[in-house]
């Protein structure tokens, strides 16, 4: 998978058609506008661009067109993820993790799911 990077509105239409596909511009419009205030030309334009970076499909060949995702969340997650761990927080989880922490943004359940995730990291470390 190459390097694609979304921007947060690409990311809003992905989500829609990760949800469901294929869709139309006029069904993505009419679930992101409310939202979004976004026009029919503005979702367009952004189409273009997420075709263009090889992350949607067009099909042309019915009546109204119809959008496809080419990539899928998982595959592009993780950079996003890198990238914005990066641009924030100088690349460092544990810094991430304390401004969540401090804001009291961790439910128990969240604490919980860190707990396991990182008592998994160790183990597969020490293997």
């Amino acid at each position: 998978m190459g390097n694609i990077m979304l921007s947060e509105g690409e990311w809003k239409i992905m989500k829609l058609m990760w949800e469901s596909s294929p869709r139309t511009l006029r069904e993505i419009t009419n679930a992101l506008e409310a939202e979004t205030g976004w026009s029919r030309p503005t979702i367009h334009v952004m189409l273009k661009r997420l075709i263009a970076k090889g992350a949607v499909r067009v099909d042309e060949n019915v009546r109204i067109h119809e959008y496809y995702p080419l990539i899928k969340r998982k595959d592009v997650a993780p950079e996003e993820t890198e990238s914005f761990l990066n641009r924030v927080y100088d690349g460092s989880i544990g810094m991430l993790v304390s401004s969540l922490a401090g804001r009291k943004a961790l439910s128990e359940k969240d604490i919980a799911e860190l707990r396991r995730i990182l008592d998994e990291a160790e183990k597969n470390g020490k293997e």
